[in-house]
């Protein structure tokens, strides 16, 4: 489950909104998850109902 393994900083897209742009992760307290998107700025999504997808390919990733 990804979701359970975000941290600040990491990038993720919102699988059923992908004209909100890459995200990045601000925070996440329990499924509550707090992202700053660069089309739809901060977005707060409750990570029990959406699974957020990783982004590692991109540059700023985590790992690149």
């Amino acid at each position: 489950m990804v979701n359970e393994i975000l941290e600040p900083g990491m990038l993720v897209r919102h699988p059923d909104a992908p004209d909100w742009g890459i995200g990045q992760v601000q925070s996440r307290i329990g499924d509550r998850i707090t992202i700053n998107f660069t089309d739809a700025g901060k977005q707060v999504v409750d990570g029990s109902r959406v699974r957020l997808a990783l982004i590692m390919d991109h540059p700023g990733a985590h790992g690149s």
